[in-house]
């Protein structure tokens, strides 16, 4: 397989998994924008910060997360992203068809 079809499709399989794990960081504890940015491109699952902005923009709307402005240590103010309650309930659901549904791909892959 050519190396840019293997980075197309972590690519797209990254897209797909990135709301499941911002919930997840969120509900270990509040991030500021950067920081969860810089924990997703450490783990891996994420290239940069562009596509997370875009998503927590719609989480916010969704009300899965909540927003506040916080300066800590003398620094400027940044954003700080919650997890809401409505945010633990999706982050649940996404959680048991994630399980679900890697079981079924896991099952599938060893057959091949």
């Amino acid at each position: 397989m050519a190396r840019d079809t293997e980075e197309r499709i972590t690519t797209s399989l990254r897209k797909g998994l990135l709301e499941l794990c911002v919930l997840a960081l969120l509900a270990r504890h509040d991030h500021y924008g950067l920081e969860l940015a810089d924990d997703l491109v450490t783990r891996g699952l994420t290239a940069s910060e562009g596509s997370l902005y875009p998503l927590l923009a719609r989480l916010r709307e969704a009300g899965a997360v909540e927003t506040r402005w916080e300066s800590r240590g003398g620094s400027r103010p940044r954003r700080y992203y919650a997890i809401t309650t409505a945010g633990r309930t999706r982050l649940s659901a996404s959680t048991r068809v994630w399980r679900q549904t890697s079981a079924q791909v896991d099952e599938l892959l060893g057959d091949s």
